[in-house]
């Protein structure tokens, strides 16, 4: 398995937002257009997961994420693995190439939102408090130590 990160002018870039696009969670086509429509800046990039040049799952680096107004910065967003690739700890490797990148860019804590439950807190992730993202719902809020 590895980790890349991929720009919007990248080789990769086309085959992961179409991978993003048609994946089973309904936020894959809101990775897609970030990436197709190069809206990084600065640091923020996309990460890709590949075993054998399948692509396997992806994550982002971003300033911001989905709950306005929070001072906080660099979150790693977009989280996903794909149906044939969970169980292996790919979100685990996902989540430190992304942290060991933020790092490398002189940060020394990360933030991520989600509303799944038991999943980041074994990565080393404490929740901050509960939020309402931009659609209305709850969403936890972590930080971790880099």
């Amino acid at each position: 398995m590895e980790i890349v990160r991929v720009h919007a002018g990248d080789a990769l870039a086309p085959a992961l937002c179409a991978y993003a696009r048609a994946c089973s969670w309904d936020a894959g086509p809101g990775f897609a257009d970030y990436l197709e429509r190069d809206l990084y800046k600065d640091f923020e990039c996309a990460f890709a997961a590949l075993e054998e040049g399948r692509i396997a799952g992806f994550c982002n680096a971003l300033k911001v994420d989905c709950i306005p107004d929070l001072p906080y910065t660099p979150y790693i967003g977009f989280l996903f693995v794909g149906e044939d690739f969970r169980g292996q700890r790919l979100s685990q490797r996902l989540l430190c190439a992304a942290e060991d990148y933020l790092r490398d860019c002189g940060f020394h804590e990360a933030f991520l939102t989600t509303d799944h439950e038991n999943l980041y807190e074994k990565y080393g992730y404490k929740v901050l408090g509960t939020y309402l993202a931009d659609w209305g719902e709850p969403e936890k809020l972590y930080r971790k130590e880099l």
